[in-house]
């Protein structure tokens, strides 16, 4: 058995090192580029494959970058997981200390508030992408519903989070989502 094509491996590479630059509020919100790619184009993940890694990923302790190597990983083993979260990493984790560097030495500069200020509807909506990928395949009003309900109680209660992803998986257990 041999090991996955060095140019797929350079593909991915290259792919979520251009994701890297793109991904503003963390690799989730470029899930949907990830899964046209990967899926749509490359066919290396099928769509129950990708949502799948991204459900374990985010369920699993640790940081929210996780989902990027198990995809990496389904699409060509270990050396498909090092290549995806080393692309996804690189530029954007030199980019962040840079930037974090020279805004923090200009904090007071009226364009640095602007800028932060100014990212954040791009970043909710590249969530709400992804929030709508990942229970759009589904093909049920009831996922889409679901995304949505979670969101407004995050948005506008105290509740934690963690009880909406409790009553989530109980929903799933019954077979009701």
């Amino acid at each position: 058995m041999s090991g996955p094509e060095a140019s797929t491996l350079l593909s991915l590479f290259g792919h979520f090192l251009l994701l890297s630059l793109l991904s503003i509020g963390g690799a989730i919100t470029v899930a949907p580029d990830m899964h046209r790619w990967m899926v749509a184009e490359q066919h290396l993940l099928t769509d129950p494959q990708f949502a799948s890694a991204i459900a374990i990923a985010q369920a699993a302790p640790g940081p929210n970058v996780l989902f990027v190597p198990l995809l990496g990983f389904q699409a060509a083993g270990l050396a498909g997981a090092a290549a995806t979260l080393v692309g996804i990493m690189l530029p954007s984790a030199t980019l962040a200390l840079l930037a974090t560097r020279w805004g923090q030495a200009r904090q007071d500069w009226r364009a640095v508030r602007a800028f932060k200020i100014g990212m954040a509807p791009i970043t909710l909506a590249l969530i709400a992408a992804t929030g709508w990928l990942l229970a759009a395949p589904w093909g049920e009003w009831s996922s889409l519903s679901l995304t949505a309900a979670a969101a407004l109680l995050v948005w506008r209660t105290r509740l934690h989070l963690l009880w909406l992803i409790g009553a989530g998986a109980a929903l799933g257990m019954a077979g009701w989502v």
